[in-house]
């Protein structure tokens, strides 16, 4: 009857265990994002993806599922989880990329008046202004966007050193074979017995060596994707400097144009006082050259946005970015770029976007690695230093004594064939990716070598041909317009078409300007100025 009530107490303290530790629980669970965006130390990030990193899909080293030590050889023992021994939670590099920063479109500068090439060419500005080597300086040291971009330098660092840590030993006592209430000769228990135990986990398949050889990969990709995170900044940077220059040298042509149209406003007034001209012909004039000065009203403002523009990459105050001088010319006063073929080989030697890639192979690589290391899970060597029993209750000598043992899981199941498949399948897709990385590159450059021959040809044939023809037919047309053998209007038309040309030659400069910057960044490397 007695033990039929042990054993009912049993079953009930098994039941209430069973409803603790599976029933259901009304609660608030943490809040944690377990989509795209992934966890800060994983390789889904809010920094985006990173190269070689398929892997290791889920940020955790495979093969690592908690498993339970032995306290020590015998029958009893403590349940100990085995991700105790295991530093940085499981040893996981990180994968988290950076994610490029967005290329700004080519801006359109527009244009609501009318244009004229001035007398006196365009200056490169004042001395001691803003050169592009010195804005480029400038990004690289103040730009907020890469500021906040080269944190993860340090921080994959920061992996590396987790990654190489060594496992730490875990200490823990127990006490063993207590009896409940008082043992008799009806009811024995004991001897009760006291241990101190030390478990040392070993590394016998390298896993340690291995993962921090992924994590000093994962470092220089991550600092490879910053160069070619700076690489597109400096792209925008070329943008936005151009655009300053570009708006500089319309506002430029609009004030030779609002010149030239009060010349000519001028002019048409004393043909009218003097009953050759219309009262329409006159009104007209002023027509134009009202829309001249509104032309250099916007003109002033376009200068001061792209201004702005300019102090947000270089992170100037914005009450002083307007008042930026830079120094340049939106003429192309630099050598021919190199051929394509040497274009080629710097951008598939340099361009970092490209190297990051191939050190993404190497990462991919490394976790084939890791990966066969993490076949098997680690020894642990118990040391039992101290065990006491107490051997009083049964008229016996306390006795102390000491323990040696080793734990380690025997290799018959390989239970990350999985994971070494997925790393190798990696390396394979990794090398694709390279591939297809470097194809593009080589359009890349293809593509910015033709715009810039393109342009460049395009702009001598109107600087020699569509220019001196237009200027030609204008001064022609104000001779006759003079003699009274051409009218008013007829000379306004010929003066839009020589301002049409004026424009098209303008915006073919900025074309091929920013043509030229194009080509630095399509290869990796300044080649033009």
């Amino acid at each position: 009857m007695r033990a039929v009530k042990e054993n009912r107490r049993i079953v009930v303290a098994a039941l209430a265990l069973a409803c603790l530790g599976f029933g259901k629980v009304r609660a608030q669970s943490p809040t944690l994002h377990t989509g795209a965006m992934g966890s800060p130390g994983s390789v889904r990030s809010t920094l985006g993806p990173m190269p070689g990193a398929g892997g290791n899909p889920f940020g955790l080293t495979p093969g690592t599922d908690p498993t339970f030590l032995g306290g020590r050889p015998g029958p009893s023992f403590p349940r100990v989880p085995s991700s105790v021994f295991t530093p940085g939670g499981g040893g996981a590099t990180t994968g988290a990329g950076i994610t490029v920063p967005a290329r700004m479109a080519m801006t359109n500068i527009p244009l609501y008046g009318t244009l004229e090439i001035p007398e006196i060419g365009e200056v490169e500005g004042p001395p001691g202004a803003l050169s592009l080597d010195e804005a480029i300086e400038r990004l690289l040291r103040e730009n907020l966007a890469l500021k906040a971009l080269s944190w993860q330098i340090p921080t994959a660092r920061a992996d590396v050193l987790g990654a190489s840590l060594r496992t730490n030993p875990i200490a823990y006592a127990d006490s063993q074979l207590v009896p409940y209430g008082k043992p008799s000769k009806a009811k024995p228990g004991g001897p009760v017995q006291y241990d101190l135990n030390i478990n040392h986990p070993v590394d016998y398949s390298g896993r340690r060596l291995a993962r921090t050889a992924v994590a000093e990969r994962v470092a220089s990709l991550v600092e490879a994707q910053y160069l070619d995170a700076a690489r597109i900044q400096i792209d925008n940077l070329y943008t936005v400097f151009v655009d300053v220059l570009a708006a500089r040298e319309t506002l430029r042509f609009a004030k030779a144009s609002e010149a030239g149209l009060a010349r000519q406003l001028s002019y048409y007034q004393t043909l009218f006082d003097k009953h050759d001209l219309t009262r329409a012909d006159v009104f007209r004039a002023r027509k134009f050259l009202e829309a001249a000065r509104l032309g250099v009203i916007d003109s002033e403002e376009m200068a001061k946005r792209t201004r702005r523009s300019l102090g947000l990459l270089l992170n100037v105050p914005p009450q002083e970015a307007e008042s930026i001088e830079i120094r340049g010319t939106i003429a192309d006063l630099g050598p021919p770029a190199p051929p394509i073929e040497e274009l080629t080989r710097i951008a598939l030697e340099t361009r970092p976007d490209l190297i990051a890639r191939r050190l993404g192979r190497d990462r991919a690589t490394a976790d084939v690695r890791l990966a066969l290391a993490d076949q098997f899970g680690e020894a642990y060597i118990l040391y039992q230093p101290y065990t006491f029993q107490n051997l009083s209750s049964m008229g016996g000598k306390n006795a102390t004594s000491w323990a040696l043992g080793l734990t380690m899981p025997i290799p018959i199941y390989n239970r990350n064939q999985g994971g070494v498949l997925r790393s190798r399948i990696n390396v394979e897709q990794s090398k694709m990716e390279i591939l297809a990385a470097e194809r593009r590159v080589v359009a890349e450059v293809q593509d910015a070598d033709r715009l810039y021959s393109a342009s460049k040809i395009e702009l001598k044939k109107i600087q020699s041909e569509l220019l001196p023809t237009a200027r030609r037919m204008r001064e022609d047309a104000s001779r006759l317009f003079i003699k009274g053998n051409l009218t008013a209007l007829e000379y306004d038309d010929i003066q839009k078409d020589y301002n049409q040309v004026v424009r098209k030659f303008r915006d073919t400069l900025v074309r091929h300007r920013h043509s030229m910057l194009a080509i630095n960044t399509s290869v990796g490397r300044r080649c033009l100025p």
